[in-house]
Order: C-alpha cells, then sequence, then structure tokens
C-alpha cells in the first residue's frame, strides 16, 4: 500500500492498542464479544494488563490466567488484530507480583541510607543490614552510610471490594542481576512456555512498566542502593565516591550537586546492565520486542534497550497551557521519538490519559493525541479500556476512554485519524537540524520551551551518542541520517570525562550554543551563552536557515516536518486556547494541498505571492526577494507563503508534492 491509499487507509499495525484492563471475573464469550467491539471501532491491538479487581481464583501468572491469555491471543490472531503482553501483576515492573522475594528474600528491594554518629560512636547494625562506610561531613560529624533492605511494595491484584484497597506485594531489588534474571524466568520464560508461538506476529512486544529502584517506598531520607553498589559506583565514576556519600543526603556538601549527579550517572548505567539489557537480550533472542517506559518521563538513557521507547503522559501532567511545555513532563514526546531516532528503531510510544479522571473530554483526548504526534511519536497506548466498570473497578484510575466512554459510538473517526498520523511519523524523514543535548535523565525543557514557541524544531541527543556512535565534525553532528549543524547546551547536571574532546570539536567550530547560566564545569571557555529568547533563536538562525517561517509571532503554533515516499509534510497545530491567523513560509517543491486528517478532506493550498512579513527576531520586515536567504531550499523548488488559520485543538497537514 503506497501514496494516498496508505494515508487514507493505513496497515492495522499503526492502530492505537489501548490498555485492555482485565479486572473482573473473565469469560471467554465476553473476551470475544469486546473484542469484536474493539475492532469494529477502529481499534486493531490491545495490551493485556491483568488489573486490580481480577478475582482470586485468576492468580498472577497461574494456569488460568495463562488459558485465558492463550484465548485472547488466538482471536486477536483469527481476527488480524495483535497483542502487547503486560510484564507485571500491576506496577511497577520486575518484582512479578512479590513472586521474586518469595522465591528469594534476599532478593528484596535495598536501599543506601545514613544514620548520625555521635561522638565515637560506631554504628548498630541489624540482621540484613551491611556497613557500607562511616565519613566525616564537612561540618566535622560523622554519619554511617549503610546498605539494607527498604520498606517498598508494588501495587497489588486482586482485592477490590472484598478487603483491604490493595494488596501490596514486596518489591524487588532491581539492581541486583540475579534478582531480575528470577524475574524474567517467573515471566518471560512462562509467556515464551504458553504463548511462544506466536511471539512476533499476533504478539508483537512485551510492556515493562516504569521500573522503579525503590517501588513505592514507605521510607523517606533513602536513596536507592544494593549491597556492594559503593564498588560499582568507584569503578565507574574512576574515582573513590566515598568521601562524596555525605552529598546524597545533605546540600550544603561542597560540589554536592554534582556528585548527587555522579551517582545518579552510575546508578543508571547500574540499572541498564542489570534489568534493562536482560529485558532486551531476552526479548531480542525471543523474537519479540521490548516496549514500555522507565519511571520518569525525562529518562532517554534507558530508552537505548527498548525496541519500542516510551514513555507516560498520565495524571493530568500535560494539559494546554504551562504544562505543555514546562516541566520533566513536557519532554516526553520529544524524547521518546528523539531516542527512537538515533538509536534506529522504528516506533516509539506513549501511554496516556491515565488518571485523567473522570472529567477527562473528547477534546483533552484529542489534544493529548496531537501534542504526542507533533512531537514525533507513532504509537498511542490509551489508558484505558476497562474490562469492567463493576462497583469500584469504574474509579480505578479512571477514565474509561473505550468502550464504557460517552464517545464510543463516535470512536471509528478518531481511532482512524490516530492510525493515519501514526503511519505519517513512521518510515519517514524527519527534517531537523538543531539537537539539545542531554544527560541520560532529567531532560531539560527550557530552552526546548523556546525552540517551540519560535517554531525551531528540535530532537534531544544524550551526550553519550557523542563519543559512542555520532561523528563529530566542525560542521556538527551525524547520527542516524541526521545531520545537526546547531547544539543547543541547558541545564546540564554535568559532563562526563568522555564528552570533552567532542565538545571542544563543536566549540571550536562554533556550533555550540549555551542557553541559561554557564554551568557545569567542563562547557568550553569559548561556546556562547542565550539569555533571551531572542538571542537564543539568532544563534540558531545563525548556524541553520529556518526550515519554516511564520508571520506574524504565533507562540502556540507547533510543527513538525517530514518527507515520506519523496512527499513533504509539515503537522500544524494549534496547542494553545486561541484561534491562530498567520502566515507560514516553506520550501516548495511540486502541487500544494491542505490535508485534514480527522475528516480525510483536502483542499488545495493557495500561495500569497507578494506577501512582506515581520522577522520574528528582530522586528525588521523582509520581502519576499530576502526569504531564500532564510528559508533552505533544495532544488528549484524554491519557497511559498501560504495564510494559515487554526482554531483550537484542530491539526492541519500541508503537503507539498505528490497527488
Amino acid at each position: 500500500m503506497t501514496g494516498s491509499h496508505a494515508y487514507l487507509d493505513p496497515p492495522r499495525e499503526f492502530s492505537i492498542a489501548p490498555f485492555w484492563f482485565w479486572n473482573d471475573a473473565l469469560n471467554e464469550d465476553e473476551l470475544v464479544r469486546q473484542m469484536a467491539d474493539f475492532e469494529a471501532h477502529g481499534v486493531y491491538g490491545f495490551v493485556i494488563h491483568p488489573r486490580v479487581g481480577l478475582p482470586r481464583d485468576i492468580g498472577w501468572m497461574s494456569d488460568r490466567m495463562m488459558v485465558f491469555m492463550r484465548f485472547a491471543v488466538e482471536e486477536a490472531r483469527r481476527r488480524g488484530m495483535f497483542v502487547v503482553l503486560y510484564d507485571e501483576g500491576m506496577y511497577p515492573s520486575g518484582s512479578s507480583s512479590g513472586q521474586v522475594v518469595a522465591a528469594n528474600p534476599a532478593y528484596q528491594c535495598r536501599c543506601t541510607a545514613h544514620v548520625e554518629l555521635e561522638g565515637d560512636d560506631e554504628p548498630a547494625l541489624a540482621p540484613g543490614q551491611n556497613l557500607v562506610a562511616v565519613v566525616q561531613r564537612a561540618n566535622g560529624k560523622r554519619i554511617a552510610v549503610i546498605d539494607r533492605p527498604v520498606d517498598a511494595f508494588i501495587r497489588g491484584l486482586h482485592y477490590i471490594g472484598d478487603g483491604p484497597a490493595e494488596d501490596e506485594p514486596p518489591a524487588a531489588d532491581l539492581l541486583n542481576p540475579d534478582a531480575v534474571a528470577t524475574f524474567i524466568h517467573l515471566v518471560y520464560d512462562r509467556y515464551a512456555e504458553v504463548l511462544g508461538d506466536h511471539f512476533g506476529k499476533t504478539v508483537r512486544a512485551i510492556f515493562t512498566d516504569e521500573p522503579a529502584l525503590l517501588g513505592k517506598c514507605r521510607e523517606r531520607g533513602v536513596v536507592p542502593g544494593t549491597t556492594g553498589i559503593l564498588d560499582h559506583v568507584n569503578a565507574f565514576l574512576g574515582y573513590d565516591f566515598t568521601p562524596h556519600l555525605p552529598a546524597l543526603w545533605y546540600e550544603d556538601e561542597p560540589d554536592a550537586r554534582r556528585y548527587r549527579a555522579d551517582y545518579e550517572r552510575a546508578l543508571v548505567r547500574r540499572l541498564e546492565e542489570t534489568y534493562y539489557r536482560q529485558l532486551y537480550t531476552w526479548c531480542e533472542s525471543h523474537g519479540i520486542s521490548l516496549t514500555g517506559h522507565p519511571a520518569r518521563g525525562d529518562d532517554i538513557g534507558f530508552l537505548r534497550y527498548f525496541h519500542i521507547p516510551g514513555q507516560d503522559t498520565v495524571w493530568r501532567w500535560v494539559l494546554p497551557g504551562p504544562t505543555a511545555l514546562e516541566g520533566a513532563e513536557s519532554t516526553q514526546g520529544k524524547c521518546s521519538a528523539s531516542a527512537a531516532l538515533h538509536l534506529r528503531r522504528r516506533r516509539n510510544s506513549n501511554e496516556c490519559f491515565g488518571a485523567y479522571g473522570h472529567g477527562f473530554t473528547w477534546k483533552e483526548m484529542k489534544w493529548l493525541v496531537d501534542w504526542c504526534f507533533v512531537r514525533g511519536v507513532n504509537l498511542l497506548y490509551p489508558h484505558a479500556f476497562y474490562y469492567s466498570i463493576r462497583g469500584p473497578r469504574k474509579d480505578e484510575r479512571p477514565p474509561d476512554v473505550g468502550p464504557n466512554s460517552p464517545w464510543w459510538n463516535e470512536y471509528q473517526p478518531f481511532a482512524d485519524y490516530c492510525r493515519r498520523m501514526s503511519w505519517l511519523n513512521t518510515d519517514s524523514t524527519h527534517v531537523c537540524q538543531v539537537a539539545i543535548l542531554t544527560g541520560a535523565t532529567n531532560l531539560p525543557w527550557s530552552a526546548a520551551k523556546v525552540c517551540f514557541q519560535y517554531q525551531r524544531d528540535f530532537n534531544y541527543l544524550e551526550l553519550r551518542h557523542l563519543w559512542e556512535d555520532a561523528k563529530v565534525s566542525p560542521d556538527g553532528v551525524r547520527i542516524a541520517g541526521m545531520h545537526y549543524q546547531a547544539l543547543i547546551i541547558d541545564g546540564l547536571a554535568a559532563i562526563p570525562p568522555e564528552a570533552a574532546s567532542v565538545l571542544e570539536t563543536l566549540a571550536h567550530a562554533g556550533r555550540l550554543i549555551g542557553w541559561g547560566h554557564r554551568e557545569p564545569a567542563g562547557v568550553p571557555a569559548q561556546v556562547p551563552y542565550a539569555e533571551t529568547a531572542e538571542a537564543l533563536i539568532s544563534a540558531i538562525d545563525a548556524l541553520v536557515s529556518p526550515d519554516l517561517v511564520v508571520c506574524p509571532d504565533a507562540v502556540d503554533l507547533r510543527y513538525r516536518h517530514v518527507v515520506k515516499d519523496g512527499i513533504h509534510y509539515y503537522l500544524l497545530w494549534n496547542e494553545g486556547l486561541a484561534q491562530i491567523e498567520t502566515t507560514i513560509t516553506v520550501t516548495k517543491e511540486g502541487a500544494a494541498a491542505w490535508l485534514d486528517p480527522l475528516a480525510v478532506e483536502e483542499t488545495e493550498a493557495a500561495i500569497i505571492a507578494e506577501h512582506v512579513f515581520c522577522d520574528a527576531v528582530s522586528g525588521g520586515c523582509h520581502s519576499c526577494e530576502e526569504l531564500s536567504d532564510l528559508i533552505s531550499t533544495s532544488g528549484d523548488g524554491g519557497y511559498a507563503t501560504f495564510e494559515l488559520v487554526l482554531d483550537p485543538y484542530t491539526m492541519k497537514l500541508l503537503r507539498i508534492g505528490g497527488a
């Protein structure tokens, strides 16, 4: 299927795949009825998610649960649908609903804690505790650093309406490779035993959900750890971290921020090896994809171990207004899409809508998927379709965004729209020459906000790529078919020593732009810093010609430019709550048309021949003849200016070329 036919009716692989909460007594006839209902409304995939409310006689990974799972998978195969398996009895992943700790109590989640000592006191250790070190603080006081079990749990599966609000299985130690191997054996090997003949066909992936080093922790003042963690930290960092242990708890320790960042980098690398790499390798060897997302929305480093990198937009963390562009969660869509691009992964995902509440509206749902699409997401996991809303089940992390929603009867056009946009963002080339450098965690969002508001598209580029798999030269950074000629440094907590030489190369070539304050140590001295939005945009434009020029300014306009099958598509979306009236100027190579991907309508895009527009940075004006210096052109296509009117919550596509 190619060209306009594929756009109108993409293959089923691009369907949304909602979490399907199995949260009540299961019945084969009801499973078939609900799957038929999904299919009739344009939903051709789902994640089987055993959920709180499941009766006790369908235990996690039990024979009875496996019978129902195999039945659902075979029915999906018959219908031409696809299935994703969930790897935990609720969440966070990694404990197999307490079975890992039950198999070996030594696999219980552990922490690094501290105790303040008086005078010459020696620490008293309880059974199962290990002394890491006794360290003197900068103020002269002494602390004992202790490795010990921590009071941590995961959400339970069965109790609802017939007992406590939830049972609380103990969390496992995800930094212990043997504990994770046990988790894989209990869950992944079990899936392979029962459903392995469907792997890579009907069963496309296994979903791991926000594995957390401290599970759901009841204690305060502890940091993640495991037995022997200091040896790992020292080996990874290349220096003795012992004197700097107090920085984990005390802000007034010298260079506390730096040392906390170093400790976090070491733990990230440890978790990569003990958890993510093991799961990734298992999935790779079994012909199935690992999907899901890390514990935090701005963790990009772990995504290298996902075949389908992802995040989760839940809890109303992202809504129209400031949260769309501010805070850690605002980085999500760009995070997963950037990681997938640089790792050469075909798909990236977002778990969306979870816990937005019963007041969640269709408009909000459409706004959120567009928020994802314009940032490059191409697989959506809606949270959730409920098997049952009986009793308290309807209030467990609502809303139901499927069959029990008020918009279900009109759902198919929305499902088709999502399939169409996912197809457009897959197997296409992202036109972008700007990157924001980031560590493995804590993605910066301040410079990103400016880029969004001035329509300077960008990707996040993890620093690690610079010395592992990118080509760095005076003309910028080349990776996975991308060529970044402007690279922004924004609020990095630390610069690893491996990055020093490549950053010097880029700095000498004038490819680096700093944003905000000059930190941390390690940023080359010749890097210029922009302190205002206008200065940042001006610095970008000195290195990269704008791909799209907007006049007058439209701070709520978001865009993404992709090329698919030789056709240029500009995704243009109003992220705000007021109508946008402006003009856009783009390169022009072929016939232009406006596409409404929701209504599947197409209209001719009229070109404004002699439009005068204002330069967003300087406030001056430029005639059309001067645009050639601002717009990147290829071939003999030149450029074209179009009027753009976008109502709130509206997405339009500008297509250049094709039919």
